[in-house]
């Protein structure tokens, strides 16, 4: 019997120590011939070492020309890909058992260096099924990607998967969004020595607030499209048809939310419903406009004094800044997003969204930087 053959049948009875013995000594002997790399596949998968076992599998299927170790190879791959499914679906059955887990959440891809996407891609292929140009363009450069919804129990095994890769992601609950407080202010009273600020809660009740600025953990900025009705008129459509109602971006609100993580809430700030001519005259901190009522300066004007008195407060708080492109990622989910209530107050002809999609994003970072 050859040393191959001895090699082969220690393999098929499961005999690790003498297999690797037995492999070191033809590695030495020789290291290109593919059927000695087939069978350090087959040590490193029985091992319980996939990651290396896929390695040398996949770089087989590229290099050799031999059939049967083509097959054997391909074979291969495939028990890697039952067994890591398998153990997935064990992991997510007993995950379930705990009824908290049941709850529904999302998983959210960050951004990647360019330079690790080529392992990650292959990674994510074979969670996905799919090809690794598939799964690389899932991958984030910047900002974040809402990339899955389901079980929370579910997600936290597909994320810890990930992260075991290299991919990073991260899971929230919509059940601890949906309990976080939101509070809707109406005016800033005081700046100095503490902020005391008039607000409306979640049931519309006004009532002040005072809180120290250290207490701010991060603030949440972003622009909310407003939207308008016109007619569309097109030439070339049916003479019935040619003239068309189509929604079309106005403007847009400006939104801002201070974290209170150890009060458990939001404050929230918004260009469209916050009162200028009550509290604070924020023209008192402008050359440009100190001479000037405050009912003349306009919502823009003030809006840009209030931040940066936000910005001489809050240098301790980091800003998180990229809504929009995390938003876009998340209209199709509008099953989900109908289930967060927004707490913002904009006058709109029908719901948008862009508000949900908010709430959604200064949560995630509310528990992002609360883990």
């Amino acid at each position: 019997m050859t040393e191959l053959e001895q090699v082969a049948e220690a393999l098929d009875r499961q005999d690790y120590r003498q297999a690797a013995k037995l492999l070191k000594q033809l590695q030495q002997q020789a290291p290109d011939n593919p059927w000695v790399q087939l069978y350090a596949g087959r040590w490193y998968e029985g091992t319980d070492k996939l990651e290396t076992a896929e390695k040398v599998y996949r770089k087989l299927l590229k290099d050799a020309t031999n059939p049967k170790i083509v097959a054997q190879a391909r074979q291969g791959l495939q028990r890697i890909e039952t067994l890591e499914q398998n153990r997935r679906q064990q992991a997510i059955v007993e995950a379930k058992t705990d009824p908290t887990n049941t709850e529904p959440g999302v998983l959210i891809l960050e951004p990647l260096a360019p330079e690790q996407k080529q392992n990650a891609a292959k990674t994510l292929a074979r969670m996905l099924k799919t090809d690794p140009y598939t799964a690389r363009i899932q991958l984030q450069s910047r900002g974040w990607r809402l990339y899955k919804t389901g079980e929370i129990g579910e997600l936290k095994v597909y994320g810890q998967e990930m992260l075991e890769a290299g991919i990073p992601v991260f899971w929230v609950s919509l059940t601890d969004i949906q309990k976080l407080h939101v509070f809707r202010v109406k005016s800033i009273q005081s700046l100095s020595p503490q902020p005391t600020i008039i607000c409306q809660n979640e049931q519309d009740q006004l009532g002040s607030m005072t809180f120290n600025w250290q207490e701010v953990s991060q603030r949440v900025e972003g622009l909310l499209p407003l939207f308008m009705e016109m007619l569309d008129y097109d030439p070339r459509r049916p003479k019935s048809e040619r003239f068309r109602h189509k929604e079309m971006t106005q403007d847009y609100a400006q939104i801002l939310d201070l974290h209170l993580p150890r009060r458990g809430c939001i404050l929230r700030f918004c260009d469209q419903s916050y009162d200028f001519q009550e509290g604070i005259d924020f023209s008192q901190f402008s050359s440009e406009t100190s001479g000037l009522p405050t009912r003349q300066n306009t919502n823009r004007m003030n809006w840009n004094l209030l931040i940066e008195q936000f910005n001489l407060y809050l240098t301790h708080a980091q800003l998180w800044s990229e809504f929009t492109p995390f938003a876009e990622t998340t209209l199709d989910y509008t099953q989900l997003l109908g289930r967060i209530k927004p707490y913002i107050d904009l006058s709109r002809k029908s719901e948008s969204i862009w508000d949900n999609a908010f709430q959604l994003y200064s949560g995630l970072v509310f528990f992002k930087q609360a883990k």
